[in-house]
């Protein structure tokens, strides 16, 4: 009985864990299949996975559209920027750019980034913070809806026009670089520490889905989902949705400061651009196309739209916009729940049902390979067809 426990356990164990083994082998193999370029440019998508996870936290389970991201994907590659840019220095040392400037001394809100540990924590804290305190103004005072998405996108243009006047402190527009830095005596941008760093932003990303599909189940999850719904009725019934809208903004906000990092120092270089507002708009089509609410299709959507507009851009550079739109419009108008969502409700067979093609049997597959089941179906259907000849040709 031990023996046919086991082996009844251990079917479903690989069906529940499969993606993830699938996932770990893949990650352990890509960097010795892919040439450096191309792990690179794999590795920052799947950072971007990580602040399309928070997006979709927000958006997909909780209704909160917010089209400001931008600003605290930003904040976090600042914060490995400015650690980077300082520790590739000699004591006493600044930064190139501000000799142009006349700069003499580090200013004051640089030197916690001197610390390895301030800067790890600053990478998930200051964005965190900033997305906590400005939550809570937001939902003290009851704005949702599309007053809410602009409101961020209002407080994304003030980053930006900020950050981008900024040329004494944080060298404005054009940014800090961080390819020619090192970390444990390494150059960020060579291949090898690139590869280790593919291997720890797929880590990172794990985490993430687990952090945010363990938020979504439970008690928790469900009154996300109220808020999202019924927000009215579930304040009726005595919650408080603003603690529950400014907590989960709030991981958002950190984890996209975690993606911005990597993003960082797997591009080389950090600047405004990261709070442009077509950037973080892009954000909600990658958890559009891939599947709201489903956290998984943030992920690919994430990687797969950003990993085709590289290729398309390189053969056909003028086309992706096009492409985009199109790509918007498939899902507004014949997707509502994205790639992954039609999968999960049976897209396929729809498909094969419109092309005439006979479904396979839902709970028990192998029964439609059974010769004496196919030759059943055979004799129903002769007898069918002969009843039909049989009444047409009564007068």
């Amino acid at each position: 009985m031990t023996t046919t426990s086991t082996s009844a356990a251990t079917p479903g164990f690989l069906r529940r864990w499969w993606p993830w083994i699938l996932i770990v082998a893949v990650a352990v193999i890509l960097p010795f299949v892919l040439p450096p370029f191309r792990l690179n440019l794999l590795g920052r998508f799947l950072a971007l996975g990580i602040v399309a996870l928070g997006v979709d936290l927000i958006w997909g389970f909780t209704g909160l559209l917010s089209l400001g991201q931008g600003i605290f994907f930003a904040l976090g590659g600042y914060a490995i920027g400015m650690h980077l840019s300082l520790n590739s220095l000699e004591p006493g040392q600044l930064p190139e750019f501000f000799g142009l400037y006349g700069v003499k001394e580090l200013p004051a809100f640089w030197q916690p980034f001197t610390s390895p540990v301030l800067t790890f924590f600053a990478i998930w804290v200051i964005p965190a913070l900033v997305a906590g305190f400005l939550g809570y103004l937001v939902f003290r005072n009851r704005i949702k809806g599309v007053y809410f998405s602009i409101l961020t996108q209002a407080a994304l243009l003030v980053f930006f026009n900020f950050f981008n006047g900024q040329q004494k402190l944080i060298n404005g527009t054009n940014g800090l670089k961080t390819d020619t830095a090192r970390i444990f005596g390494e150059l960020v941008g060579s291949d090898a520490m690139q590869r280790t760093l593919f291997w720890f932003t797929v880590l990172l990303v794990i985490g993430a889905w687990f952090l945010c599909r363990w938020l979504t189940t439970g008690r928790f999850g469900d009154a996300l989902v109220a808020i999202r719904d019924d927000e009215p009725r579930l304040r009726f019934t005595g919650y408080n949705p603003t603690a529950y809208k400014t907590l989960v903004f709030t991981v958002a906000g950190a984890l996209a400061g975690i993606s911005g990092a990597l993003y960082t120092v797997q591009s080389g270089i950090v600047s405004p651009q990261y709070m442009a507002v077509p950037f973080s708009i892009e954000m909600v089509i990658w958890v559009a196309v891939g599947g709201r609410g489903t956290l998984l299709g943030a992920v690919l959507g994430a990687v797969l739209i950003n990993y085709a507009k590289s290729l398309i851009s390189e053969q056909l550079p003028e086309t992706w916009l096009f492409i985009q739109g199109a790509l918007f419009l498939l899902v507004v108008t014949a997707l509502p729940d994205g790639v992954v969502g039609w999968l999960r409700q049976g897209g396929p067979r729809r498909i094969q049902e419109m092309l005439g093609w006979p479904p396979r049997a839902a709970t028990y597959p192998e029964l439609d390979l059974d010769p004496a089941v196919l030759a059943e179906k055979r004799e129903i259907e002769a007898r069918r067809s002969g009843s039909t000849t049989v009444q047409g040709d009564q007068p």
